[in-house]
């Protein structure tokens, strides 16, 4: 085998999780960060738990709620009309979230 070509490999290699939990594991990176291990996976927990690093929930029950004040609109232009009014909210809600 050549020398010189392989990693440089961590036997107690330190993976941190956003709920905080820290394993030591075999590694060629000495630190390493996750958002999911084994104590907060629902998998494994059984709990429920929604990551959502995009807020894509968010956003998809933005657009749910939106179509739900749609449901007894009739006409093109009221519906354009209205569909306006809703995005010009959530674009609101954007931006006072992002100021936080």
């Amino acid at each position: 085998m050549k020398k010189d070509i392989h990693p440089q490999y961590y036997p107690k290699a330190k993976v941190e999780c956003a709920c905080g939990n820290i394993i030591e594991v075999g590694s060629t990176m000495s630190e390493l960060k996750t958002e999911l291990c084994s104590a907060c996976h629902p998998f494994y927990t059984g709990k429920q738990k929604l990551v959502d690093t995009a807020r894509r929930v968010e956003k998809f029950h933005a657009k749910v709620t939106a179509k739900a004040g749609l449901k007894g609109v009739r006409g093109k232009a009221v519906k354009r009309a209205a569909k306006a009014t809703v995005k010009a909210a959530v674009k609101k809600t954007k931006t006072t979230k992002a100021k936080k």
